[in-house]
C-alpha cells in the first residue's frame, strides 16, 4: 500500500489508484497518516474536518468516514478506535512524506559532512517525493494546520540542494531557478543570498548587488525589518570580492568546504543569521576564546542549559566571531544523535579526522580507518592536531567520559563544549549556563521572524504569546516562524491555538523544528524512573519548592526526593533556584517542562486504557 500525502491525498494498492471521494474521507485519512502512528482525537479530527463548529452528529460522521476507509483499504491497514480517538496502523506500507523526511535527513547529513554528490542526490530524490501543493483535496482546516510545517520543510531541503550545487560550482545551471524562486518567495534571505552568489560565481556582480537592494526593499516595506546577517554577510562578500571566482574557486562564507588537507579546516555550521540577544553571555565568552598564553594543555569551555535555550547557537555565533584567534582551523563534531544516544567516540574521530585531512574522501581510505582501534584512532588526532592553535566545538555532550578521546593534543588549543549537563571536567568560571530570555530580548527575537511592525499591532496577543514561550528561544523560533509563514493570519489566532495548556506543545511544532522532540532526548538520558518522576511532580506549579514538598507528590522520604530531584538537575529538566531559610535547595521547574510532564501523564493514562479494557 503506497499512502501519497505530498500533492492530492492518495492510496495506491497493487499499483492502482483506491477510489476514495469527497475531502472529508481525505482529510480523515491524511490526519491519520500525520499522527505518525499515535492516536488522533475526537476533538482533533473535528477541528481539522469543520473548524470550530462542528455538527451535532459529527461523532456518527466520523464512524462513517473510518467505516469506509477500512472498507477501501482491506486488511493491510487497521484502523482502531483507542481512546480518545483513532489510530491508523500500516506496517508494511510505505507514506511519501516519511520517504520525504528520511532523505532530506540523509542528505542534510551528507551536506553537513562536505559530501556534496551524496547530498545533492539524496535531497533531489527527496524533493521528488512531492507531486505538487501538498494536501490539495483536503478542507481548508487541515490544510491551515499541516501545510505550513510541510511546505517549510520542503523550502529548507530545496534551500540545502541548492547549496550543494554551489559547492559543485554549478552557479550558471542554478540562476534561472533560483531567480523564479526569489520571485516566488521575496522574503526567504537565504534563497535571496544564493541567487547572489550565483550571480556573483556568473561575473555578474552587478545583478548580485540589484537582487539585494530588491531583497532590502521588500523587507522593509513588507515587514519593516532589515535583512538578517546572512544576507547582510553576502552583500558584504559581494563589495569585497570574498565569494570565490566559480568552478574550483572559493565557496562563499559560512558554506561548508570539503577540506584536503590544502589549509586550515574550516568546519564550524554556518553562522546564524538571526543572532539575538545574549550579548552579555556572548561578550564572556568571546573573551574566553580570545588567546591566554601557553598553558599546560589545553583550555575547557562549556555553554550549558536546557533544551531549546541557544546553547548551540550561542558557540557556533561566539566560535565564529573569534576564527581570527585560531589560524590553524576549526573543527565541530555532534555528539549525540537526534534521539539524544550518545554517539560512539570512533564515528566523532573519524569525523575529526576527515575534517584535519587525515583521511581521504575515498570509500578505500574510509573503511581503512574504520578498521583502526579506538586508541590508535586517539594517537593520530592527539598527533594531527599537536602544537596547533585549534578551536574544537563539540556540540551535545552526554558525559565527561564522553569527552576523553576527544581533545586534542596542543596547548593552545580551546575545546568549547555544549551540553545540557554540568560536566565535571570543565570548572564553573568557565561554565555559561544559559537562562530563558528576559521580556525584551524574547520579543526581539520573535520580531525578527514575524516583523516587529506587526506584534506592535495586538499587544495583548503578542503578549499572549511571549507568556506562552516563557523565554524560550526554541519556542520563540517556532512561533515566530509559523506567523512568518502566514502573514495574513493575526497575531490573536496563534495565540489563540497555543492558549490550551494540553495541546501548546504539540502547536510548537514548523519547519522540522519541534519542542516536544526535542524534550524527549533530555528524558532519554536519564534513569529510566526519571518520566514517573515528572509526572508525578507536573501538577506542582512553576514557583520554586523545595525536595520536602517534591517528597509528598513522588510519596517518598525527603531524601529519595532530593536525589530525583538532583537527576533532573543533571538532565537540564529542572533548574536550582536558591535556598531556604535553613539552607536547603530550592528548585523551580520552567513552564514548558511543566506541560512535557503533563503530556507524558496524559500519554500513559491512553496507554493504560486500552489494557484495562481488555
Amino acid at each position: 500500500m503506497d499512502f501519497r500525502v505530498l500533492g492530492p491525498v492518495e492510496v495506491h494498492k497493487g499499483g492502482a489508484r483506491v477510489a476514495l471521494s469527497g475531502s472529508k474521507v481525505h482529510t480523515v485519512l491524511a490526519t491519520l497518516l500525520l499522527a505518525r502512528g499515535r492516536v488522533v482525537s475526537d476533538a482533533r479530527l473535528n477541528s481539522l474536518l469543520w473548524g470550530w463548529e462542528p455538527p451535532a452528529t459529527s461523532g456518527a460522521q466520523i464512524y462513517t468516514y473510518m467505516s469506509r476507509l477500512r472498507k477501501l483499504l482491506g486488511d493491510e491497514v487497521s484502523i482502531e478506535r483507542r481512546q480518545p480517538g483513532y489510530l491508523l496502523q500500516a506496517p508494511d506500507s510505505s507514506v511519501d512524506f516519511l520517504e520525504f523526511e528520511r532523505l532530506d535527513k540523509l542528505g542534510r547529513e551528507a551536506l553537513r559532512r562536505h559530501r556534496y554528490r551524496e547530498a545533492g542526490a539524496l535531497l533531489t530524490e527527496a524533493l521528488g517525493q512531492w507531486r505538487g501543493p501538498a494536501l490539495a483535496n483536503v478542507t481548508e482546516h487541515l490544510a491551515d494546520a499541516e501545510l505550513p510545517q510541510l511546505e517549510e520543510a520542503r523550502m529548507h531541503a530545496l534551500e540545502s540542494r541548492i547549496d550543494a550545487d554551489l559547492a559543485l560550482g554549478r552557479h550558471e545551471q542554478l540562476t534561472a531557478e533560483l531567480t523564479g524562486l526569489v520571485a516566488q518567495f521575496p522574503l526567504r534571505e537565504k534563497l535571496r543570498a544564493q541567487l547572489m552568489t550565483a550571480f556573483y560565481r556568473c561575473g555578474r556582480q552587478g545583478d548580485a548587488l540589484q537582487s539585494y537592494y530588491d531583497g532590502r526593499g521588500v523587507l522593509a516595506d513588507q515587514l519593516g525589518i532589515d535583512p538578517g546577517e546572512a544576507l547582510g554577510s553576502t552583500y558584504q562578500a559581494v563589495l569585497v570580492g570574498s565569494l570565490g571566482p566559480g568552478p574550483g574557486g572559493e565557496v562563499r562564507q559560512g558554506e561548508p568546504t570539503e577540506y584536503d588537507g590544502g589549509g586550515p579546516p574550516m568546519m564550524l555550521p554556518p553562522d546564524t543569521d538571526d543572532f539575538i540577544g545574549r550579548q552579555g553571555e556572548l561578550t564572556a565568552l568571546r573573551t574566553q576564546l580570545a588567546p591566554a598564553g601557553t598553558g599546560r594543555g589545553p583550555r575547557y569551555l562549556l555553554v550549558t542549559g536546557m533544551t531549546g535555550v541557544g546553547k548551540t547557537a550561542l558557540a557556533v555565533h561566539a566560535a565564529h566571531t573569534s576564527a581570527v584567534h585560531f589560524p590553524d582551523g576549526q573543527l565541530f563534531a555532534e555528539l549525540a544523535r537526534p534521539d539524544g544516544a550518545p554517539k560512539s567516540p570512533r564515528e566523532v574521530l573519524i569525523g575529526l579526522l576527515r575534517g584535519l585531512g587525515a583521511l581521504g574522501a575515498d570509500a578505500t581510505g574510509s573503511a581503512a580507518y574504520d578498521r583502526k582501534d579506538l586508541d590508535e584512532l586517539v594517537r593520530l588526532y592527539r598527533a594531527r592536531t599537536a602544537g596547533k592553535r585549534l578551536l574544537v566545538v563539540l556540540d551535545g555532550a552526554v558525559t565527561s567520559r564522553q569527552l576523553d578521546p576527544l581533545l586534542p593534543g596542543s596547548p593552545e588549543a580551546v575545546v568549547l563544549i555544549t551540553s545540557r549537563a554540568r560536566l565535571t571536567r570543565v570548572t564553573g568560571a568557565r561554565t555559561t549556563a544559559l537562562a530563558p530570555l528576559g521580556d525584551s530580548q524574547a520579543f526581539d527575537l520573535l520580531a525578527s521572524f514575524a516583523g516587529g511592525a506587526r506584534l506592535l499591532a495586538e499587544p495583548d496577543a503578542t503578549d499572549d504569546l511571549l507568556a506562552y514561550c516563557a523565554g524560550l528561544p526554541l519556542a520563540l523560533r517556532i512561533t515566530g516562524s509559523r506567523l512568518a509563514a502566514r502573514p495574513y493570519w493575526p497575531v490573536a489566532r496563534l495565540a489563540a491555538r497555543l492558549a490550551d495548556p494540553e495541546t501548546r506543545l504539540s502547536e510548537l511544532s514548523f519547519g522540522g523544528l519541534e519542542l516536544l522532540g526535542s524534550l524527549l532526548p533530555s528524558l532519554r538520558q536519564l534513569p529510566e524512573h526519571t518520566g514517573t518522576t515528572l509526572i508525578r511532580l507536573a501538577g506542582i506549579g512553576s514557583g520554586a519548592f523545595p525536595a520536602q514538598r517534591a517528597a509528598r507528590y513522588l510519596g517518598m522520604p525527603e531524601a529519595a526526593a532530593e536525589q530525583r530531584l538532583e537527576q533532573l538537575v543533571d538532565g537540564a529538566l529542572l533548574d536550582i533556584c536558591g535556598v531556604d531559610r535553613q539552607g536547603r535547595p530550592l528548585y523551580r521547574f520552567h513552564e514548558l517542562v511543566l506541560l512535557f510532564g503533563a503530556s507524558l501523564a496524559r500519554a500513559q493514562c491512553e496507554r493504560a486504557e486500552p489494557s484495562a479494557a481488555r
